[in-house]
């Protein structure tokens, strides 16, 4: 059996893993590819939250935060649901609208969990719509169990991203 349209670039946290995705996904448009998902940009001029995130939709552009306002001291997941909820519903229009390439921000904890975006990376590979993503080291064994080994991994370079992206474009 063929490996699934799934790819995801493996890193670590001295990987700027944000920044190459933002970087991937404009060389992409540029080039005139259809994105579709959700890339994380982190918000470093954010006052009193140096933890400030949001997503940008990459059909659109719209920017929408990722986290929530939870007060000093407060130690729960900044996480905001809303934000999830709203990722999901871009991630999935844009596979509807036809995409040639969904990009999701991470495999990260809430979808090791089987939470987060997992669900949207699934329906993106089961209609066939190829999938980029990111999964911390951390994450392997959550991300092997979730893709059953048939997905990519790639090193976390620009060159490498791309060389799959244009060997998988080649092949359909």
């Amino acid at each position: 059996m063929p490996a699934l349209p799934i790819a995801a670039i493996l890193y670590t946290p001295e990987d700027n893993i944000e920044a190459l995705l933002v970087r991937i996904a404009r060389t992409l448009a540029e080039r005139g590819v259809r994105l579709g998902g959700v890339i994380q940009h982190d918000i470093a001029t954010a006052i009193n939250d140096p933890c400030a995130m949001e997503l940008e939709d990459l059909c659109n552009g719209e920017r929408f935060s990722l986290s929530q306002e939870l007060g000093s001291g407060s130690e729960a997941c900044r996480l905001d649901p809303a934000a999830l909820a709203h990722a999901s519903v871009a991630v999935r229009a844009a596979v509807d609208q036809g995409a040639q390439l969904v990009m999701i921000n991470k495999f990260g904890a809430q979808e090791a969990n089987g939470d987060g975006l997992r669900d949207e990376m699934g329906f993106a590979v089961v209609s066939g719509t190829p999938l980029l993503t990111a999964v911390g080291k951390r994450f392997l064994p959550e991300w092997e169990a979730f893709t059953g080994g048939d997905g990519c991994l790639l090193e976390p370079s620009f060159d490498s991203v791309i060389a799959w992206w244009d060997e998988l474009a080649q092949s359909n």
